[in-house]
């Protein structure tokens, strides 16, 4: 890292008042809002061009948001996490560009005036667990759980929760393999539901 780039990390830190654990690196620019409800740990690293955002109040409604990122987790460029309830990405997470995750979404109300100035609608936490490896441009929707050695391909779109060592992939995302801790393996699925 360059002299530059130390005293531009340095003072985007300071901006922001960033609390985090130690060999942690976040790249401006990034847009970062409400700071004290984020926990950040050891060794992460985010990527350029993304938003952190954990929203407390929007026009008059209130709420009570919670982002942690765990120890070890590698975040890619241009991405979006938005949390008014609770997000957390738990140690050893590998995440790729242009992801997007949340744990809300507006209310659509048709008789209740622009949909910016409606509230926002609270789906259910969101976690995904240990060592979990994220593809390109994923989205991971509210309510989600994520179990730990999962893989999610590229472009899919999680709307509902899988168990540990799934390879998930789609829109919406489904089960494609299981890993077998015995044969060691990724073994395909054939007429399974998932």
């Amino acid at each position: 890292m360059s002299i530059k780039q130390k005293i531009k990390r340095g003072y985007y830190f300071y901006l922001y008042k960033i609390r985090t654990g130690t060999g942690t690196t976040i790249k401006s620019p990034v847009r970062i809002n409400g700071v004290k409800y984020m926990t950040i740990g050891n060794n992460v690293s985010i990527g350029q061009y993304g938003w952190l955002n954990c929203i407390d109040s929007y026009y008059n409604f209130q709420y009570t948001p919670k982002l942690e990122i765990q120890d070890d987790v590698h975040i890619g460029n241009n991405v979006c996490i938005s949390a008014i309830n609770s997000i957390c990405i738990k140690t050893g997470c590998l995440i790729s560009e242009h992801f997007y995750i949340s744990d809300h979404y507006h209310d659509f109300d048709p008789e209740g005036g622009p949909i910016v100035r409606q509230k926002l609608v609270d789906k259910g936490e969101v976690v995904v667990e240990e060592n979990v490896f994220i593809g390109y441009r994923v989205t991971i929707l509210a309510g989600v759980r994520i179990g730990h050695n999962c893989v999610i391909g590229s472009h899919a779109v999680v709307t509902k929760s899988f168990p540990a060592y799934s390879m998930i992939a789609g829109i919406p995302a489904k089960v494609i393999k299981r890993y077998d801790p015995v044969k060691k393996i990724w073994l395909k699925l054939e007429n399974e539901e998932n």
